[in-house]
């Protein structure tokens, strides 16, 4: 946990310095709580044809055959501002998914609209860590450098990612990496919304999703029945 010391003046000319606390460092896990059992899918919903569990992980997508569109299991509660931490990792020929946030689902479409912590690449390089606006923007909000990112990234196994999102700002971490560090200006834009663990539309892939946890730094929004 990060420190900063104060100095605090107190009656009769005491003088004494305490520790204040900050928001956890992006290498300590602080006190959360699990959005994934390990071998359900409760507490989120979607299309179970493209979502399923496997040695602890919840799998998106397929290897035996093209996904025809991007597909999202989302979560059936909504946060406020929050610390997401989660693994993940990316099979196939597909090099495309994520994780939304501050999202919804758009009405009759297999779309969700909000913001998205993006996995795998483009013609550009690496897209692990960047920050994408789905649906809405339709455009990258920030980007790292690409050469300390390839060196951040584990392209063949599994990658530590953090989302902290407080107010306006979204701070996004890939195995410690920095990688994001926005400010949102356009006031339209909800601070709130459901998580959304995607899956491309294109060739073959999985991306498979695991110890999925937050940390709800306010009162998360109420629940969806379940």
């Amino acid at each position: 946990m990060k420190r900063l010391t104060c100095l605090l003046l107190f009656p009769a000319a005491l003088t004494t310095w305490v520790a204040c606390d900050l928001l956890p460092t992006p290498g300590e896990p602080g006190s959360f709580e699990s959005l994934f059992d390990g071998k359900s899918l409760r507490g989120w919903e979607g299309d179970t044809r493209f979502f399923r569990i496997g040695d602890g992980a919840i799998i998106a997508g397929t290897l035996e055959r093209p996904i025809p569109h991007n597909v999202f299991l989302a979560s059936k509660r909504a946060f406020d501002d929050f610390d997401l931490r989660f693994e993940a990792r990316l099979l196939g020929k597909g090099h495309n998914a994520g994780v939304q946030f501050r999202s919804e689902r758009i009405p009759g479409n297999h779309e969700m609209i909000g913001y998205q912590c993006d996995i795998g690449k483009w013609s550009k390089g690496l897209i692990w860590g960047l920050l994408y606006d789905e649906s809405r923007r339709r455009r990258m909000l920030d980007e790292p450098e690409q050469e300390p990112l390839v060196k951040a990234v584990n392209q063949d196994g599994w990658n530590h990612l953090r989302v902290l999102a407080t107010g306006p700002r979204v701070q996004i971490w890939v195995n410690d990496f920095p990688t994001v560090d926005y400010t949102e200006t356009d006031p339209s834009v909800e601070p709130r919304g459901r998580l959304g663990l995607q899956i491309h539309g294109g060739p073959p892939a999985e991306c498979h999703y695991r110890n999925i946890r937050i940390r709800r730094l306010k009162p998360a929004s109420p629940a969806l029945q379940e």
